[in-house]
């Protein structure tokens, strides 16, 4: 599953003996976490920001169009300038740079399908976290004999905002995979649970020598096909269908497997980098990115809670070290294998046959 919002990585906080006085201050702001993340979630629920992105407001102008009740409205709106995503001047409020790219449900940048996901479904769960630490049983519509993933792909609607919202959140590493991978060296490429296509696009988009396309379970097809014939890639790129599972791995010079090895167990990781493996020719490459968590399981606050979401999501999924990765990648055949950075807490692990 993907990632529910992509904050920077946390660097260490200060030796709390270096301090004159001892403050619960930090403590607190991290136990009452719930309140700022469901006031931002709330906000992209009644469609604040898609709203402010057609012009700054006041704060009666937004409670009239947004139907808030009065006594709340200006606590609401100003917390959320607190929280830096949105700005007042004299008054007025209007998107910070960040919320009008990324919460704008007009452009292709959005991110707030994966909120409303978070909003309706995630939150819920996460009220069981202390239940799944104790059982280790997933949390969600699992627990009354529901499948996430069946319950998703079902719903045309639903999909498509999820398939959306994961371009938003995967963009940033496309296009630093786009950058900064050595594309020049390989003729054709081929995404692995490719989503709506942002990682296909983006490669195209930089490389146009490329060709390639996405893999994805059939109804991703139609998401995907529209996607990239709206960037004028239809001619270089093509939907693989299939499951990653029952089905075997389209070749190509590379292979991508991008948010997707997370939500599986030890051994189903095993299965999909020998799967990999086996479909590249000598020579091909296989690029695999995630929130991965740093190798003394310190800083990459995001890595470590995307696994307990893996934890509350699926029955044995989660994340992982790049060391880690790197030992996978190396124990299915994989030769020259190496770590990069990417954007916010991405990484990419590469491996060459």
């Amino acid at each position: 599953m993907a990632p529910t919002s992509v904050p920077e990585q946390q660097e260490p906080r200060p030796d709390h003996a270096a301090e004159t006085e001892p403050s619960p201050e930090y403590i607190l702001q991290v136990a009452m976490g719930f309140w700022a993340s469901k006031t931002l979630l709330s906000a992209v629920e009644l469609q604040l920001f898609t709203h402010l992105a057609r012009g700054p407001q006041n704060a009666q102008q937004l409670t009239t169009a947004l139907g808030l009740h009065p006594r709340s409205a200006l606590d609401f709106l100003d917390a959320l300038v607190a929280l830096n995503v949105l700005n007042r001047e004299n008054g007025v409020y209007a998107n910070t740079r960040d919320a009008n790219l990324f919460l704008d449900q007009a452009k292709p940048s959005y991110v707030g399908g994966l909120l409303d996901m978070a909003n309706s479904r995630l939150y819920p769960f996460w009220g069981s976290l202390t239940e799944a630490l104790r059982t280790g049983a997933p949390q969600n519509e699992s627990r009354h004999g529901g499948n996430v993933f069946e319950a998703l792909y079902a719903d045309e609607a639903r999909l498509r905002t999820f398939l959306h919202a994961m371009s938003g959140v995967s963009l940033g590493a496309a296009r630093a995979i786009a950058k900064q991978f050595p594309w020049q060296n390989y003729r054709t490429f081929i995404d692995l649970g490719a989503a709506q296509g942002a990682l296909p696009v983006q490669v195209a988009l930089a490389h146009p020598h490329l060709s390639g396309g996405g893999f994805d379970l059939p109804p991703v097809r139609p998401v995907f096909e529209e996607y990239v014939a709206s960037q004028g890639l239809q001619e270089r790129l093509h939907f693989y269908a299939g499951n990653f599972f029952a089905d075997p791995c389209p070749t190509a010079d590379v292979l991508v497997m991008g948010h997707i090895l997370h939500d599986w167990d030890l051994d189903q990781k095993r299965t999909l980098l020998r799967k990999c493996y086996d479909a590249l020719p000598d020579g091909g490459c296989l690029i695999v990115y995630d929130a991965m968590i740093d190798d003394e399981r310190r800083h990459n606050a995001f890595g470590l809670l995307m696994s307990l979401n893996m934890l509350i999501e699926t029955p044995g999924g989660f994340d992982y070290t790049g060391a880690q990765c790197i030992e996978w990648m190396r124990e299915a055949g994989f030769t020259q294998v190496r770590v990069e950075g990417l954007v916010g807490p991405d990484s990419m692990a590469i491996g060459i046959k």
